[in-house]
């Protein structure tokens, strides 16, 4: 079988989507199932894989670390004819998924997609929710047109069922618990930032207003004020408010700017708690990366976070926005021990449930699903065209 992904978004950019869809080809190279991928270039390019094709792109004007892609319809076509995909899936709702859902209906290529980022909940962030009609209209109009839309959480599933959204299913995330795991990194990360504060606390995704960083910054100038040269912040990423983020906090905070997994890992690992203000998350893989660190996270109810964290058992949720609600959180849990370590325990227990194998592995039953062949024919042998 042949699988041809359209997106709009692949490494080397750092987001969620980009880190999945790295992480689904390599698992189908492993698997031996043939797939090419397109994408827009980026201009860090690492080393170019022969399935993962590029074509131009333009930054954003609104987030210059966003792509637009700017094919060339025809080498395109003449790539994908050349392929022949048996299933065309595309990750993203701007020009490359357009390309793709043309492509299908064009050579009759059975299409299904999936749904990463709450574009909605982005609006308000933005000023921009005058336009949240519209934005509706557009993806109930691209996405059910798909033999299935895919989303990461039964929070997503449920909220796009209300929008009058068909054909959904679950392909939920995993995490790499032999990469994010509890090791002795806090003496490895202590040593690199010179922190000598008994409480280490974390938050790690991109410095732009979508992420709620405006409640961050007053849970950590909340915290700091009471624990003082007891706490050190570790900020794990880099956006369009990294300046002004910058500029507000001196001494108790190192900003890393993006960290490769394993370097993630090792934060993780070395705080006592990861906290995770964002409301507009589909799912939020670094809540469960930092789970598997064994790092209970401190997060919103609301979106695919509420479906990761077990309230008081493996983190604790907040009221999305209550600055309160976060910092009692907070000194809740650094003022209990044995809660801590309970929770700890349960947060690296529950990751540890969390495969990627596993979850990929559903995802490939339901391409088969799509296509009316039988579930796990194509890891028994690859099911060629």
């Amino acid at each position: 079988m042949r699988i041809a992904i359209f997106t709009d978004t692949f490494t080397p950019q750092v987001n969620g989507v980009a880190k999945t869809l790295e992480r689904l080809t390599r698992y189908l190279n492993r698997k031996g199932i043939e797939y090419t991928l397109f994408a827009p270039q980026n201009i860090k390019e690492e080393n170019e894989r022969m399935n993962i094709q590029k074509v131009k792109s333009i930054p954003f004007a609104v987030y210059p670390e966003c792509r637009l892609a700017v094919p060339n319809p025809y080498l395109l076509r003449k790539k994908l004819l050349n392929f022949q995909p048996d299933l065309i899936h595309v990750a993203t709702p701007f020009n490359m998924g357009l390309l793709g859902k043309y492509y299908a209906r064009k050579f009759g290529i059975p299409l299904v997609g999936s749904y990463h980022t709450d574009f909605d909940a982005y609006l308000a962030y933005y000023k921009m929710e005058i336009i949240s009609p519209i934005l509706w209209n557009y993806l109930r109009w691209f996405h059910n047109s798909l033999k299935k839309t895919f989303v990461p959480s039964h929070e997503t599933l449920q909220q796009l069922k209300n929008k009058g959204f068909h054909n959904l299913g679950i392909w939920s995330r995993g995490v790499d618990c032999s990469l994010f795991h509890p090791d002795d990194a806090d003496n490895a990360i202590r040593r690199k930032y010179a922190i000598k504060a008994k409480h280490i606390l974390s938050f790690a995704g991109r410095l732009a207003p979508e992420k709620d960083i405006e409640t961050l910054q007053k849970v950590m100038k909340n915290v700091n004020e009471k624990m003082g040269d007891d706490v050190h912040w570790l900020i794990v990423g880099d956006g369009p408010l990294s300046s002004d983020f910058k500029a507000n906090f001196g001494e108790h905070v190192t900003f890393t700017g993006y960290l490769n997994a394993p370097k993630v890992a090792q934060v993780f690992a070395a705080s006592d708690l990861m906290v995770f203000p964002s409301s507009t998350e589909t799912f939020g893989n670094v809540v469960l990366e930092s789970l598997a660190c064994g790092t209970p996270v401190i997060g919103a109810n609301a979106g695919g976070v509420k479906n990761i964290i077990v309230n008081d058992k493996t983190g604790i949720l907040c009221t999305p926005k209550c600055v309160d609600e976060f910092t009692s959180a907070i000194f809740k849990l650094l003022d209990n021990e044995s809660k801590w370590r309970e929770m700890s325990t349960a947060a690296r227990r529950y990751a540890l449930t969390q495969s990627w194998d596993q979850i990929f592995g559903k995802l490939l039953d339901d391409y088969a699903d799509v296509l009316n062949i039988p579930s796990g024919a194509l890891l028994k042998d690859g099911l060629p065209s």
